[in-house]
């Protein structure tokens, strides 16, 4: 749904706003490791987290994160504290990175940590490997509780909010000789080449990476777009990529960026890691990515009043834009530890100061967003798009396709006919709705 700014006056700061990625605060995607042997327990009654009670807080819980960079660092924290609260409770944390594709093989097989982060499949499938965790008494409302529902059972909890927009170094814009933000596209391509002509990179794309690229199939075609629930209404069409709708153009402004020397120089060898460096010390100029990039930079060595966040000007209309997001949802696997692991995702919302860690807006409408870059995001008056609640039809199609729209996208951008890529796409895609009888 559309949301101006005054109503994101009352979201972002008498709620506490949402905005947010991750794709979050991804390293998304990797090895599976050692699944949990935790010994299953009843769903049958509320959780002893959300009744106040310790009791049945026992055994081992594993949680399989995306935050590799977390191990051996905050994790070891968390695990103290966690286990000072619920001393019979063996808290481990594994990680991974190809993170959706390694948890569907381990969930096909059976067998998967207590604690996940929820992978793309449909709504209708959730409770095949998830417990619902609407018996969990958090102290607030949270935001997001619809999008990974099934017949009235919530399954997932986000982990935090933020908005996507460019993430910039200060720096490297006053070397540019960049004085005003760009407001439009035609002032980002401009901004763009006198970074380039400062001899910056202007925008870190994390191209080979590919997750980093979830922005342009997600955000901006939301924002080209004007709505939110593009990737619902495929499974309207049997040809839902096209030159001149919401994914044509966004990705074309991917292609041009490319073709405009204004993305790494070998975009086939870019690393993430890496990436995060380069922008903190002004290497690079801007990222296009959520909020929660900004900590990252930070902790690789920029001064934080010297990274910036403003929207990303798609169209010359002058109209800032922006999306409201989730990042992953934490779900319970059904057969596992079920209550310490509800008690683990309610001490991660509540306690564990992820998500100001993360730079993410707090799932717990009635907390305020700590994050200081936020606040000159806003001074831009963004007009806001909330998600729209999925439609299991489109995830159907496109996990019967076995499309990989950061592969497409990839493609896409390198090709010498992206039309032909499109072409391909929708064969795929038309052929997968007909097998489905959609």
């Amino acid at each position: 749904m559309k949301k101006t700014i005054s109503a994101l006056v009352s979201v972002f700061v008498m709620l506490t706003v949402l905005a947010a990625c991750s794709s979050g605060t991804d390293s998304n995607n990797g090895n599976a490791g050692n699944s949990s042997d935790a010994t299953a327990t009843s769903e049958a009654s509320a959780t002893p987290a959300a009744e106040g009670g310790d009791s049945a807080i026992t055994g081992e819980v594993v949680y399989l994160t995306n935050r590799t960079d977390m191990i051996d660092k905050e994790y070891v924290d968390y695990e103290k504290r966690f286990e000072a609260k619920y001393p019979d409770v063996d808290l481990k944390f594994e990680a991974i990175t190809d993170y959706d594709k390694t948890l569907k093989i381990r969930m096909a097989s059976g067998e998967f940590p207590d604690v996940v982060l929820l992978p793309t499949i449909p709504n209708n499938e959730l409770p095949d490997y998830f417990a619902p965790l609407d018996d969990i008494k958090f102290s607030g409302d949270i935001y997001f509780k619809e999008l990974k529902a099934h017949e009235g059972s919530m399954y997932g909890v986000s982990s935090g909010g933020s908005s996507v927009g460019i993430v910039y170094n200060k720096k490297a814009f006053e070397k540019a000789g960049i004085t005003d933000i760009p407001k439009t596209y035609e002032e980002f391509l401009a901004a763009a080449q006198k970074l380039k002509d400062a001899g910056i990179v202007p925008l870190a794309s994390n191209f080979k990476d590919k997750w980093p690229l979830d922005a342009w199939l997600y955000d901006v075609p939301t924002l080209v777009g004007a709505a939110s629930d593009h990737q619902n209404k495929r499974a309207e069409s049997d040809a839902p990529y096209t030159m001149d709708n919401a994914y044509g153009k966004s990705w074309s402004i991917l292609r041009e960026l490319n073709e405009k020397g204004f993305l790494e120089k070998d975009i086939n060898s870019t690393n993430w890691e890496q990436s995060k460096k380069d922008v903190a010390t002004g290497k690079f100029g801007m990222y296009l990515l959520g909020n929660w990039v900004i900590n990252q930079i930070v902790e690789n060595g920029a001064a934080s009043e010297d990274i910036g966040f403003f929207p990303f000007p798609v169209d010359n209309s002058g109209q800032a834009k922006a999306p409201l997001n989730p990042d992953w949802f934490y779900g319970v696997n059904k057969d596992g530890n079920v209550e310490a692991a509800k008690a683990f995702v309610q001490w991660m919302i509540e306690e564990s100061g992820f998500e100001e860690f993360a730079g993410f807006i707090p799932t717990l409408k009635d907390r305020q967003p700590k994050l200081p870059q936020l606040a000159e995001f806003n001074s831009f008056n963004p007009t806001y798009f909330e998600p729209a609640p999925p439609v299991d039809a489109a995830t159907q199609i496109q996990n019967k396709a076995q499309l990989d729209q950061g592969a497409a996208l990839q493609e896409f951008v390198l090709s010498k006919d992206p039309q032909k890529v499109l072409d391909k796409i929708n064969e795929s895609w038309a052929k997968a709705k007909k097998d489905l009888g959609l």
